[in-house]
This record gives C-alpha cells, structure tokens and sequence, in this order.
C-alpha cells in the first residue's frame, strides 16, 4: 500500500469527509463564499481548496536544521474559492477578495515572474507565493501551465492570524493548491508540501517546511511525525484520555515583519553553532563553510565526540566546545577565518539579520536544538509505549514542560504574555504546557486530562482573559477563537461541487 505522502490529495463532493458528521457550520461557510463570489465576480467559482491551521505539539525551531517534528492539524482552516478566466476576457489579473471586511481586495498583474514587494506588506502577497510557486514547479514538470490567466479568488479563514497556529502557511497551501485545481493537475502530497514550503519563502521566511507539510499530509485522528529530506508523515496515535486546549496569549507573532531580529536571526545563529562546531570538531574551515548548512549536519561529529566521552548525547559537545558567552562577529570570523558578509552571501534575509545583530549566542540555539530534537522522538515512542495511561500523560507533559523551558531559556523566543499563559495552565491542572509554533507571541498549547477540559477552559477565561476583555483587548464573542480544545483534524482536500 503506498503511503499517503505518496498519495495526490483527496477531491470530495461533499463536506462529510473533512468536516464530520453534521458539517452545517461548514456547509453555511461554503454558500456564502459561494454567494459573495457570484456577487463580487458575476460567475460561480470553479472549485474550492482548503487547508488546515496545526498546533505543534513538541518540536519547534528544528524543522529548518533537518530535524522531526511532531504537529497536528486543527479544525481551523483556510477554503480558497477560484475561478479561471475563460480565453475570450481580457483583462488578464489576479482579482483577491476576502470574506472578511478587514482585508480589501487586492489587485495584481498576472505575471508569474513578477516580485513579491516586500517593503509594502499586503495580505494578498500569499496567494501570490502560491502562484508565482506553481508555475516555477508545473515548469520544471513540462507542464503546459496555460500561460499567464486571469483568476478571481476570495478567501476564508478562520485559523487566527498571528496566533503561531500557521495561519500564513495554511493560506499559502490553500491558495496553492486551489491554482493547481484550477488547473486540473494534481501532485503527491509530498511534492506538494515541499512545493508549498518553497512558496512560503517568496515572502521572506526560511519557513523549514513543518507547518505545510502537516497542513497538506494530516489525517483524521492522528498527530504526525514529520521527518524532511525525504519528506515523510507517521501516523503518531494520542492516548485517548488526554485532550490538547490551545490558548492564544494575544500577543501578535508577526514572523514576516520582525524576521531579521527574531525568526531568521535564530536561522543565522544555528548555521554559525554548526560552522564553529564542524571547524572545532577536525573540519577545515574551508570545508565547513561551504558543506556545514545545518546542525543536523555536524551531529554525526557531536556523537562521536560523545562517544569518546562515554555519552552518545551531541550537547556533549556542545557544552564542551562552545562557549555560554554571546560570540561577536569578530570571534566567529576568527574561527572561519572568512567574514560573516561572505558565509551568507546567497541569502539575502541572513544579511538582513547581520546587519541588526548585536552578537550571537552559539552555545544556548545548539543545545536548544540537539536537546528539542531527541524530545520529539522521545514523546512519540512515549505514545507507542505500553505504559498505563495515567503514566503516559505525565511522561508527555514533563517532556512538553521541558521544551517550553529550552524555548524559553535556551532560545529565548518566549514572551511575558506565553510566560503567564503557560504558568496559569499548569496552575489549573495541564499535565504539560508550552509555548508552540515560532513563539514571540502567539499560542501556548497544553495537555490536559479530557474529563477536566471544560473547567479548565473556564479557569483560563477567567484568570488570563477577563481582564484583557476588560480593557477592550478583545470582544468577549470570539474568545472561542483564542481558547479551545482540538482534537488532530485532517488536512488539505479539493471540493469540487
């Protein structure tokens, strides 16, 4: 049987195998979208795409140094709804409209070639990721991509922007995969998660690929372990008894505005741990400037390194061979013995993030990492343990504690507003709970017994957001946006009605 990475995505005619038994709420999404797209554009839309926000469970900032995580989708969700211009219209745009009044309709040529404008950040620019990605890859395939072609596309979404729950790169895959439809093609889920990742970047994150491809390749049910080159999906069953309740701090986690100075700073502070690592481990520094991309890279080195030491623990080295201290510029450049402007010269958003940083610390991002990594697979043989029930829950929430800690100390993408969040859920029984997703904001995601679930909720109601509502921070009516319990939903499917 082939694996259902392998498999193209699923094309439905009805909502039933996304949305559940009873999908009314569902169903009513889809008529208006269907109704605002007649009424905005003259003509019913082709077809719909959708894909799914996810809550990282334990894993985070290891995607992108070729590390395994392990996120599951939620029911939040983006639905794209297109329509290809027919030959004989003229006027040859991408027409973007949004369900909601707060995004205006945006207007762009169709022109695949065309650059995403960075500096004057709109909320179309995603859909135009996915369709300037499309082309590049329906090119590579000798596929006939119908040359430049008018589309009109309205979008909605109600995975909460800025929540660290993915909601760009369910828009990016949505808005992908729903170009591709519109197209009649259709790829392996695979190809399509990396197709989607490679998209993303067109707005200026080194996204490291986990958010799309468990948007893409979720199934009903399970939590997926996701291993990159190859990209690969394993089911990951949770324990029956414990439910996840994702909570969102309010604070905004704007990783495409405030990339230099946090998310791609920390890309930049891995490379170098790995560059200084594979030079102090025997590399050349020649070599490792040029080999070294990742920390996964040198963990070979690390290992053996431990090994010599009686250990088979990569932070071994690192506690070793680094120093706590914030490197400089000039002591990394002392090591390389190449300057810091020359390791990145192909990356325009790491020079970005060497123009701002003050300095750079090695040692806290490497362990942090090496340390991240071995959590995730820890947790997933946890789950496939034979321990009791009560026994498993406790294991996974101390190693979900432990990951919040090294978000939080090690690689400092924590905030006040996740500090207190996380602190208030395990006050109120979680058995686990941390920060999830790129952190400075966004969403803390905590374990927590299923017969306590709704007294805990209406603990965090009460102790972390009735004073926010009453200071107007937000409108009592959509605190079930930002505080809910989820169970891992499926992910990315075609409706053709």
């Amino acid at each position: 049987m082939a694996r259902h990475e392998e498999l193209p995505l699923p094309i439905y005619n009805t909502l039933e195998p996304v949305y559940g038994e009873g999908p009314e709420e569902a169903q009513l999404r889809f008529d208006n979208l269907k109704s605002k797209f007649i009424q905005l554009f003259g003509h019913p839309p082709d077809v719909y795409a959708r894909s799914p926000g996810r809550v990282n469970l334990i894993g985070d900032h290891i995607d992108y140094e070729g590390y395994s995580v392990l996120p599951m989708a939620i029911r939040q969700d983006t639905i794209v709804a297109i329509r290809k211009h027919d030959a004989g219209e003229s006027e040859k745009l991408l027409r973007i409209a949004n369900v909601s009044d707060k995004y205006p309709m945006c207007t762009y040529p169709a022109d695949p070639h065309q650059d995403v404008d960075l500096k004057n950040h709109r909320w179309g620019h995603y859909f135009i990721c996915g369709y300037k990605g499309y082309h590049e890859y329906a090119k590579s395939k000798g596929l006939d991509v119908g040359l430049p072609v008018g589309l009109d596309v309205i979008v909605d979404g109600t995975v909460p922007t800025g929540s660290g729950l993915s909601s760009s790169a369910a828009f990016v895959c949505s808005s992908t995969i729903a170009i591709m439809a519109a197209f009649d093609v259709n790829f392996p889920k695979k190809e399509i998660a990396q197709l989607t990742c490679e998209c993303e970047r067109h707005i200026g994150t080194q996204s490291g690929g986990m958010d799309q491809a468990i948007s893409v390749m979720a199934q009903n049910g399970f939590a997926e372990l996701i291993d990159f080159n190859p990209i690969r999906a394993t089911d990951v069953q949770l324990p029956g008894g414990g439910s996840f309740v994702i909570a969102h701090s309010l604070a905004e986690s704007q990783k495409a505005v405030t990339a230099a100075t946090n998310y791609n700073n920390r890309v930049v502070e891995c490379r170098l741990a790995a560059i200084v690592l594979g030079i102090k481990l025997g590399m050349k520094p020649q070599e490792a400037v040029s080999k070294v991309k990742t920390l996964s890279d040198v963990e070979g080195l690390c290992v053996s390194f431990a090994g010599n030491h009686g250990s088979s623990d990569p932070v071994l080295a690192v506690k070793e061979l680094l120093k706590e201290e914030p490197y400089t510029a000039e002591d990394i450049e002392k090591i390389t013995e190449d300057n810091l402007q020359s390791i990145f010269a192909n990356s325009p958003t790491s020079l970005d993030v060497l123009k701002v940083a003050k300095n750079y610390k090695l040692f806290q991002r490497a362990s942090h990492v090496y340390s991240e990594a071995k959590r995730v697979h820890t947790f997933k043989d946890t789950v496939s343990s034979n321990l009791s029930e009560g026994d498993m829950l406790k294991k996974l929430g101390d190693l979900m504690n432990e990951s919040h800690y090294s978000c939080s100390v090690l690689y400092e993408c924590s905030c006040p507003e996740l500090e207190e969040l996380v602190k208030i859920c395990r006050d109120n029984g979680a058995v686990g709970a941390r920060l999830t997703g790129a952190g400075w904001g966004g969403c803390a995601v905590a374990l927590v017994k299923e017969s306590i679930v709704p007294q805990f909720i209406l603990n965090l109601k009460g102790q972390f957001y009735h004073s926010r509502m009453d200071k107007g921070v937000i409108n009592k009516n959509d605190l079930g946006l930002y505080v809910f319990a989820s169970k891992p939903s499926s992910g990315a499917a075609i409706f053709k009605f």
